[in-house]
């Protein structure tokens, strides 16, 4: 696969890339490509686009600059994406015109807590075909008996419910490894961390809400791979303090997310708490006549609380994610 830069943008920390009709051998020069044409997408929503967005403007490791040719198309895009993924539209859009509109990547896995939990039993045979793994919502997971399970993995991406990644240092087995997404998940240590003479081909580090520990060291560890070619993204390093305080805390996506302010936050989550141990202490007592109307009364005055809170942002992005708070969570 190959593309072209079409544009830079400093203060984005972004590039153009239109991607092109081509595939075949890794040319040296761009004499190599002969004639080229922009990638248009007709696979599934796509109208006839062109294969144009930008993408964050660290370089990754594996590609190469060919040279320069006549620019293709002068316009900029208005899509954005973090992953430089060349040659995925490209093997999406030939499938498609092979009629296989149900293409999916060859050894790509998405998996539920409880089927990881199946794969990754003691007897579950090693899976060395799959590059890619994805797993949500986990509660835990053993970097042992994954590496073991998936030695091969190009791609992982790990997501928690403020779980435990036990083992994690093992992952430095995964010598292939080009691209590790984490959130969510606690148990790390600066003993853990990831080591570039270990993972040397590592393109992409993204690690949001893990332990401050961890954070911290894997940010120093991998600052100075920047300029070889790996993105580093590590937001929101929690200290232990936060997880004990956020075991039961359904609002602890919000803390530091963009457009929510610390204030705002705090507020919401004191109010939580409020209404939460007012429903307890109501629902504890001796139950009357009276239980029915107070517990409304305490649904209205949370619900107003929030109004309340919302009205000082403009922000509709926020509007929206506090309106789908599920009444369960109380």
């Amino acid at each position: 696969m190959a593309a072209q830069i079409t544009n830079v943008d400093p203060s984005w920390k972004k590039v153009g890339v239109l991607e092109l009709d081509w595939s075949g051998r890794e040319p040296s020069t761009t004499d190599e490509l002969g004639h080229v044409e922009p990638l248009r997408l007709t696979h599934h929503s796509w109208n006839g686009d062109l294969a144009h967005a930008n993408f964050d403007w660290v370089l990754p490791r594996s590609y190469r600059v060919l040279g320069r040719l006549p620019l293709l198309h002068d316009q900029r895009s208005n899509r954005y994406t973090s992953c430089w993924r060349l040659g995925d539209q490209l093997a999406r859009q030939r499938a498609w015109v092979r009629g296989e509109h149900d293409w999916q990547a060859p050894g790509a896995l998405e998996l539920t807590p409880e089927e990881l939990g199946q794969v990754l039993d003691d007897a579950a045979p090693s899976q060395k075909t799959v590059r890619s793994l994805k797993a949500t919502g986990l509660a835990e997971v053993d970097g042992d008996r994954l590496t073991a399970v998936f030695p091969n993995l190009r791609s992982l991406t790990l997501d928690g419910n403020l779980g435990e990644f036990l083992n994690s240092g093992k992952l430095n087995r995964l010598s292939q490894l080009k691209s590790l997404f984490i959130s969510d998940l606690f148990g790390m240590t600066k003993a853990d961390c990831l080591l570039p003479a270990e993972v040397p081909h590592l393109e992409y580090l993204d690690l949001h809400s893990v332990p401050a520990e961890y954070a911290h060291a894997m940010r120093a560890r991998w600052r100075s791979e920047v300029r070889h070619g790996t993105s580093v993204d590590i937001s929101k390093a929690r200290k232990p303090e936060w997880v004990q305080e956020n075991l039961e805390n359904p609002l602890q996506d919000w803390d530091g997310r963009e457009h929510i302010t610390a204030a705002r936050y705090k507020k919401a989550v004191g109010q939580f708490t409020k209404t939460k141990r007012d429903i307890r202490s109501t629902l504890d007592s001796q139950p009357d006549e009276s239980t029915l109307a107070r517990l409304s009364d305490l649904g209205r005055e949370y619900a107003l609380a929030f109004n309340r809170l919302d009205g000082r942002s403009r922000s509709s992005r926020l509007r929206s994610e506090r309106s789908c708070l599920p009444p369960s969570t109380l």
